[in-house]
């Protein structure tokens, strides 16, 4: 089959997020043809290239998110008035308060609210493939003027009512760039097209929420394709919490939520909440990463019956010198291994080693990782300045050179050249963050065989499943405990990490992530109403679409059959058009 990749400042890129499970399940997906459209979030993103794409990527699309230029389109007055009208309909469903449940029990409002939204996005990308595009109109005084018209309405949400001129033209240029998908030539019927757009694939698969989704949105609006949501970390999740770190959560250019108005921050919100809803809506099947992104997307709207969690898959093999072998590992070490950022929480882990050493002298405490920006850096000088401050140079006399027990390192440094090493560094463990998703450093050491200490965050408990100690976070005294304990007993260490081995083994493997999704993949497109014409070599339609042989390995193509795509029979549209044959991929990595 094939299956259109839709990502966000990830795969192909070399740069990219998330661009390790992607190519892992493209490259283990042989047996079906990828076409990849990515989104780039900024220009040194595309500037470093793509990685090396395997035979099975047929096609590559990318369309930059960090700019775009004004498309020159000029509307005329029929367009105008249809921009006008679904404009005017999606920032009004923004500005409108939820009603209250004891007034609308039933929830008919909310449905209505969200009813709105949806056929206002869709009436605006029918608008932009009719005519071009939207980012001028977005971009326009009248479409500044229609916010403010909705912010006033009767009605509208009391932050909304406050908004200033500069709160709107925020929340305008936030809305333009958000909707960019909308006006790209993605969109093409594939019959018309010869196979070039999302019209002509089996499968969307947005490998995250929002912006990324966009454009599996509307192919399921326009060519009925089934639509697979991937979300390792909710993207609406990530909004909101941005709202602290002071950071765009879309890499706009726009003010951030820490630095916007009420209003901003208000009608944002919105915008997010009432998105990833009606992708939650239209989506076939949502895979969330874990429990605790479950919940999540439960509360922005998931239909309960279309949830599978899919845990990342990881390559047990690097680590498996390091696992068979536990013994080796030096009793009097604890590792932290992870990004050095403020979430990490490296100032409680280093007061928690303070109470560690009353307890257990020669113990040590090795923290490795790279800092995380700008934000990272100041953050790592700060844990530096604080460990020398808490553990003054040891010597054993007045003139031998002084050893702190807290050593900063980087993967690929002389003392941990790989990240099995880091980990094999030490016999505990540790993690300390205050905010965590997926805890992927805390899945790597349990491949390794390590027992581990670990804050009450995120996917924490899910993932360890009781292989491991858990503290409050924010708790230097229990993590202290919690560590001083595990130190001391030895044959519990060796219990815990034998046990935390083999969860990892059975749950978090590249394997069981690429044939959860081989399944996802068959069963949504067997479900799928036919959106295929295959005919022979007198143009007569063949009565199955997709020949029993295609459910097997390996890629299937039938001598002399033509397909074409279409909602009716093909020589009604046309002549067929062939579109099953892999084409070369856009001259691999740049």
């Amino acid at each position: 089959m094939r299956i259109g990749l839709l990502t966000e400042g990830g795969y192909p890129y070399v740069s990219g997020d998330a661009g390790l499970w992607c190519d892992r399940l493209v490259r283990r997906l042989g047996q079906h043809e990828f076409e990849v459209y990515a989104l780039s979030r900024a220009e040194h993103q595309e500037e470093s290239g793509w990685i090396e794409l395997p035979p099975q990527v047929s096609r590559v699309r990318t369309a930059p998110l960090w700019t775009a230029e004004d498309d020159g389109v000029t509307y005329g007055r029929r367009a105008r008035r249809r921009f006008a009208e679904f404009h005017g309909e999606l920032v009004a469903a923004l500005c409108e308060g939820e009603p209250p449940a004891a007034a609308d029990p039933s929830g008919a409002g909310s449905a209505a609210q969200a009813d709105r939204f949806a056929n206002a996005l869709y009436g605006l990308a029918e608008l932009a493939r009719d005519e071009g595009g939207l980012v001028g109109a977005l971009r326009s005084e009248s479409a500044v003027r229609t916010l403010e018209r909705a912010c006033r309405a009767p009605g509208a949400l009391r932050t909304a009512r406050e908004a200033r001129v500069p709160d709107l033209l925020a929340v305008s240029a936030h809305l333009e760039h958000a909707l960019r998908p909308l006006s790209l030539d993605w969109y093409e019927d594939a019959l018309g097209d010869g196979g070039e757009g999302l019209g002509s694939v089996d499968l969307c698969h947005a490998t995250s929420g929002g912006t990324a989704a966009l454009p599996g949105l509307l192919a399921r609006h326009f060519f009925d394709v089934p639509l697979l949501v991937t979300e390792y970390g909710v993207r609406l999740r990530t909004h909101y919490l941005s709202s602290g770190s002071g950071t765009s959560p879309t890499g706009s250019g726009s003010p951030s939520s820490a630095e916007a108005a009420p209003a901003v921050r208000a009608l944002l919100a919105a915008f997010h909440g009432r998105l990833a809803a009606e992708v939650y809506r239209q989506a076939a099947c949502i895979t969330p990463g874990n429990t605790h992104a479950r919940r999540w997307q439960e509360r922005c709207g998931a239909d309960r019956a279309k949830l599978r969690t899919v845990y990342p898959g990881m390559e047990a093999s690097r680590f498996a010198e390091v696992g068979d072998s536990p013994d080796a590992a030096d009793p009097h070490t604890l590792v932290w291994v992870g990004r050095v950022e403020p979430a990490k929480d490296l100032v409680s882990l280093l007061h928690a080693f303070a109470e560690v050493r009353k307890e257990e002298p020669r113990t040590r405490l090795r923290i490795v990782g790279a800092a995380a920006g700008a934000e990272g850096r100041a953050y790592l000088g700060h844990c530096r300045m604080l460990a020398a401050q808490l553990f003054p140079d040891e010597a054993d006399g007045p003139h031998a050179v002084g050893d702190n027990p807290v050593s900063f390192e980087e993967i690929g440094g002389p003392e941990a050249p790989s990240l099995a090493e880091a980990y094999a560094a030490g016999a505990v463990v540790v993690l300390s963050s205050v905010v965590e998703g997926f805890p992927v450093g805390l899945v790597e050491a349990m491949f390794c065989g390590r027992a581990t200490v670990s804050t009450d965050v995120g996917a924490v408990v899910e993932a360890i499943g009781g292989t491991g100690l858990v503290v409050p976070p924010r708790n230097p005294r229990a993590l202290a405990e919690a560590c001083v304990a595990l130190l001391r007993d030895p044959e519990r260490r060796a219990r815990l990490g034998a046990a935390a081995r083999a969860r990892a083994l059975e749950l978090f493997t590249v394997e069981q992530n690429v044939a959860a999704f081989h399944d996802i993949y068959l069963e949504l497109v067997s479900q799928a109403p036919v959106s295929r014409f295959v005919f022979d070599d007198d143009g007569d339609p063949r009565p199955f679409a997709v020949p029993a042989e295609a459910r097997l390995p390996g890629l299937w193509t039938t001598p002399g059959a033509r397909v074409g795509t279409g909602r009716g029979p093909g020589w009604a549209a046309g002549p067929p058009v062939r579109g099953t044959s892999p084409v070369a991929a856009t001259e691999g990595a740049r």
